[in-house]
């Protein structure tokens, strides 16, 4: 058991511990800018968001409002969320921290390079301010159309149809692991050779066959099959209109048919019209 110095010297030593330690946390608060980001240079495509995760803090006595903007280059947009919605503003009561993620999203025409962004938040005569860099290295850019640039064709019902596709990579970066699907008609079944590209490099292009497989008895008629490339980076489309007729023997046994009937009513005709 302790005795009453014992006891003493460790009440002591937790009184001291705490102190420490919340001296300790004052001391980091103060070390840290007011406004702050997790990291201020960041490196994407042109075509995608930058975010920054950014924090701001009131060091003052009373609650204050700080309004969000930021300097953009022409064309650019950027967004402030907290929790997921947008804001230009916000309020924190004294002491308080609050995280704001910060969505630049550059121009499309931008060219690789480093663009530094200021960004503020203003609350009275005070001007926090970031400045952020977002390196831009390039486009993600995928096209998916014919040889031809026709995106029409026929086909008889009941057989298959080849259709010549070209994929190609109009962006500035390199693209991996593009993958071929289609959304067809109903009962149509749509593959490809080949139905991945493993990497097309900037300004390449890549030649797919596709293969419609029509279904018999399909009525005749235009129908609609949407081709679709993508992959992580980038998607491209393509509605390709197909017109599908009746084959030969289809059509001589619907003309039989209607021969038939014909007959069978003149025989009727002939055999009870004058009774």
């Amino acid at each position: 058991m302790l005795n009453s110095g014992s006891f003493f010297y460790f009440f002591l030593l937790f009184i001291l511990s705490g102190h420490y330690g919340i001296a300790q946390a004052g001391k980091e608060d103060q070390a840290t800018p007011p406004f702050s980001v997790r990291l201020m240079n960041i490196e994407a495509a042109a075509n995608t968001t930058f975010t920054y995760n950014a924090k701001l803090r009131n060091d003052a006595s009373s609650p204050r409002i700080y309004q969000l903007s930021a300097q953009l280059p022409a064309g650019w947009n950027v967004s402030f969320k907290i929790e997921g919605i947008q804001v230009t503003s916000l309020s924190l009561e004294p002491g308080k921290t609050q995280d704001i993620n910060i969505d630049i999203q550059p121009a499309m025409a931008a060219k690789p390079a480093k663009y530094n962004i200021p960004v503020v938040a203003v609350t009275g005569p005070e001007t926090l301010k970031l400045d952020l860099e977002a390196v831009v290295k390039g486009s993600y850019k995928v096209e998916l159309s014919t040889p031809t640039g026709r995106l029409s064709g026929d086909v008889t019902e009941g057989k298959r149809k080849e259709i010549h596709l070209v994929v190609k990579n109009t962006g500035t970066i390199a693209l991996d692991n593009l993958e071929l699907s289609a959304q067809t008609p109903p009962q149509w079944q749509a593959s490809f050779v080949p139905s991945n590209i493993a990497k097309l490099e900037p300004g390449k292009e890549s030649e797919v066959i596709a293969t419609l497989s029509v279904p018999d008895k399909t009525i005749a008629g235009d129908y609609v099959t949407t081709f679709t490339v993508k992959n992580a980076q980038a998607t491209a489309e393509a509605a390709f209109r197909m017109t599908v007729k009746t084959s030969a023997l289809t059509g001589w046994l619907g003309m039989l048919v209607i021969l038939l009937a014909l007959g069978a009513v003149y025989y009727l005709i002939r055999k009870y019209g004058r009774r």
